[in-house]
């Protein structure tokens, strides 16, 4: 019994732990921005942001952090919000960008995939000529990845 508590105690401090750590990186995500003189907000994370290029497109000028968005999707009203949204007129694109801390990319990819395609569905709604893009982020190693 007692490695059954110590089990149950260390997956509470896992979780404990994992959410602390999502709740303190979104924060720091959601305030960078783009300026009139470059990129602002936390200086680790326009680090980080600046040493993986394929990163800057999420946060161009026209871009919109924690975006609310609902509709119906599959007959249920939804109602979620975006991490990182940025609509691009010119190329007729909208990329989503979703953050995760997660160090087991596998154990809830399910869950993520449906979230995301539930943004997509949403989005196209709204930008039925555009193509939709959905990527995870995963802040715990920066791989930006096409889902």
């Amino acid at each position: 019994m007692a490695n059954n508590v110590r089990e149950l105690l260390q997956e509470y401090d896992d979780m404990k732990y994992a959410t602390e750590n999502g709740l303190m990186r979104h924060a720091q995500m959601q305030s960078v921005r783009m300026g009139d003189s470059g990129l602002c907000g936390d200086d680790e994370i326009i680090a980080i942001i600046k040493s993986h290029p394929e990163l800057a497109k999420f946060f161009v000028k026209n871009s919109r952090a924690e975006v609310p968005v609902a509709g119906i999707v599959r007959g249920k009203f939804i109602s979620r919000r975006i991490d990182r949204l940025v609509v691009e007129t010119d190329t007729k694109q909208v990329l989503i960008l979703d953050y995760k801390t997660d160090v087991d990319k596998k154990s809830l990819r399910d869950k993520y995939l449906y979230q995301l395609s539930e943004y997509k569905e949403l989005l196209k709604q709204v930008y039925p000529d555009y193509t939709i893009k959905a990527y995870i982020l995963w802040l715990h190693d920066w791989e930006l990845e096409l889902v």
